[in-house]
């Protein structure tokens, strides 16, 4: 069993997975003074059991890693994986300072397709491995390059995210930070893209990050998940199945065998299109996901 949980926490992104292996991952930030305390107290308790604990960061920007001084007091981050960038700001947030502080430091990975790390995605007899797998950026692609080196000038950094896959057994979750349509159509030939079960919309869902008709028909997801943009801003991904979090709250999905349970933290919200007949008992409903919306069937 394991756990893919994503935050509501407006307009920015945070998500846990609690690994079915020896592994807990946190990919990106947003804490404000009002959740701070809840969310660390609930990524503390979850990966107490776990041998390796991992910090993702798509890129930096303050909506993806506004409070990571606050976590990193609470959880002492050893393993710190983003793309390799020497990003500057006119403004300069203690958040951004320690995003820089842990990226230019001895704890830092850097992410690029195909890498291959101990127990992210290569496990040994030790522990089995994340399950985690990097699909992009080709750190020697020319239109990467380019979006690269205004980061490095101080513009704006969507266009460095990853493309990132976690595997289950039987299903799949994709993130893809905040890239842009323009950049991923730029991309769309050098990119070869797995089928999914459940892809995060990137830049929150937003009509500037749709992501091409080419990319969703190789991916072909069985549920995109619409994050907290403003609503006149979402793409809703019309022919999709989708969960809108300006709605449904927390997310919560929970991964065994050949099923994943579905709970949100909004008891008014609801869909029509998965299976209501799986046993929902849900052992960790004091995780913001009280409210059993469905089963999707792998």
């Amino acid at each position: 069993m394991s756990i893919v949980k994503s935050f509501s926490v407006g307009d920015g992104d945070m998500f846990y997975i609690k690994h079915g292996s020896d592994n807990f991952t946190t990919i990106d930030c947003c804490l404000s003074e009002e959740n701070k305390e809840v969310i660390m107290d609930e990524i503390v308790k979850q990966s107490k059991d776990k041998g390796i604990t991992r910090f993702i960061s798509t890129h930096p920007d303050e909506d993806h890693l506004s409070g990571l001084e606050y976590y990193d007091s609470r959880m002492k981050i050893i393993n710190f994986y983003c793309v390799n960038n020497a990003a500057i700001k006119e403004n300069v947030s203690d958040s951004f300072k320690k995003y820089c502080d842990l990226r230019d430091s001895d704890k830092a990975y850097y992410l690029e397709k195909d890498c291959v790390r101990k127990w992210l995605n290569n496990g040994d007899n030790e522990r089995d491995s994340s399950g985690i797998s990097i699909l992009w950026p080709d750190i020697s692609n020319k239109s990467f390059k380019t979006e690269l080196e205004k980061v490095n000038n101080g513009k704006k950094p969507n266009n460095i995210s990853p493309i990132i896959k976690y595997s289950t057994k039987r299903g799949s979750f994709l993130w893809m930070g905040d890239l842009e349509t323009e950049f991923m159509e730029k991309v769309a030939n050098d990119l070869d893209l797995p089928k999914v079960s459940i892809l995060f919309a990137p830049h929150h869902g937003r009509e500037s990050g749709r992501v091409p008709n080419s990319l969703l028909q190789q991916l072909a997801p069985k549920i995109v998940v619409i994050g907290e943009a403003p609503s006149e801003n979402l793409d809703y991904y019309s022919g999709y199945n989708t969960i809108t979090q300006n709605s449904a709250g927390d997310i919560l999905f929970l991964c065994e065998g050949d099923n994943i349970r579905i709970y949100v933290s909004d008891s008014r919200y609801d869909v029509d299109y998965l299976d209501y007949n799986i046993d929902h008992s849900n052992p960790f409903r004091e995780n913001g996901g009280s409210n059993y919306i469905g089963t999707l069937l792998l």
